[in-house]
């Protein structure tokens, strides 16, 4: 798998499952109506941030990071990242490559920590993914969350020190 810096000419091939998890409303706090000029605004960051991609041995782009800081101001030592893995490649490893790597940009930039600010805590799979890195829940906002077919489930607010 390759992951690399993502260009404006990858966004048609990262639209599709993008839209499709924003409009399944299962794991994002994103609005489900989300415009493709919305989506595309909020997730193909400026440097100093970044957006990647991954792609399988055929060239085919099967999952999207992006990775900025936290907060601002005396709170911009602290990272954090996103993540949206093509659901015909789950399961795969896809997540946990973009994850490693976004740890690692968080490292070489000089971030002192990571924090996930909304994990879907109905989200295991991605749960048990960062929990197996090392992040920790250090925090949970009750039915902060409201899933389409569970009702309202906790948002956890996941950190990693580096």
């Amino acid at each position: 798998m390759l992951i690399r810096e993502a260009t404006a000419q990858d966004w048609p091939a990262i639209w599709p499952f993008f839209h499709r998890i924003v409009t399944e409303g299962e794991t994002f706090t994103y609005p489900a109506d989300l415009t493709e000029d919305q989506g595309r605004e909020w997730w193909l960051l400026p440097a100093p941030f970044r957006t990647v991609v991954a792609e399988d041995e055929a060239g085919t782009v099967v999952g999207t990071a992006k990775m900025n800081r936290n907060h601002m101001g005396n709170g911009s030592h602290i990272a954090s990242a996103s993540y949206m893995v093509d659901p015909q490649y789950a399961g795969r490893g896809v997540g946990r490559a973009l994850c490693t790597y976004t740890v690692d940009w968080a490292r070489a930039e000089g971030y002192r920590a990571m924090q996930f600010n909304a994990v879907v805590e109905s989200n295991t799979a991605a749960v048990r993914l960062y929990e197996s890195l090392g992040f920790q829940v250090i925090g949970t906002l009750p039915e902060g969350f409201r899933h389409p077919q569970l009702g309202y489930v906790g948002l956890h607010i996941m950190h990693l020190a580096l």
